[in-house]
């Protein structure tokens, strides 16, 4: 065989590879898939807190304002009806005794019923109160997604729903929402 031959079968053969190669590298561009297979998709939840007032009318009972503090109208009134019992037990000397003997006991007699009753005086009133209450929610702050691309399964967390597939750029996926993608 003639060298010139040799040559040109060796420049064609390398021409040959080349193309070939390039042929299998454009295939692959080619059929490199465009979108990833979604599997499942599951909600990332985050419970929230959201505080609120809440207020209530409550009756409350109070012990009702002391006018007389040292009961002298009841040791008063105990006093001169005791007084009055008092006199009409004995006679002469006697008479006197029990006059003040039954005032006195009168008189104890009247500040311990007076303090009975001022202790037992409530007044009632209705008073508005309010604490702070929390309602518990649960609110989506992502999406776990499991995905298949190239035959390969892996899962990726997302801001958003990718639905049933997500787009595939120069072999890797595309993180951005849809409408932000470029």
């Amino acid at each position: 065989m003639d060298t010139s031959m040799i040559k040109g079968l060796a420049i064609g053969a390398v021409s040959v590879v080349a193309l070939s190669a390039s042929g299998i590298v454009g295939y692959k561009t080619l059929v490199r898939p465009s979108y990833a297979e979604v599997l499942a998709v599951k909600d990332i939840k985050e419970k929230v807190r959201t505080p609120r007032e809440e207020c209530q009318d409550v009756p409350v009972q109070k012990r009702a304002a002391v006018e007389d503090r040292n009961r002298i109208a009841g040791t008063v009134i105990g006093g001169v009806l005791g007084g009055l019992v008092g006199s009409q037990i004995g006679r002469g000397g006697g008479n006197t005794v029990a006059t003040i003997a039954g005032a006195a006991a009168g008189g104890y007699a009247g500040n311990s019923i007076q303090k009975d009753m001022q202790n037992k005086d409530v007044v009632s009133t209705v008073e508005h109160r309010c604490k702070t209450v929390f309602d518990v929610s649960e609110k989506i702050v992502g999406y776990d997604v499991s995905y298949r691309l190239d035959g390969k399964e892996d899962h990726v967390q997302l801001a958003y729903d990718p639905g049933n597939r997500i787009p595939v750029k120069d072999g890797k996926l595309v993180l951005e929402p849809p409408e932000r993608a470029k």
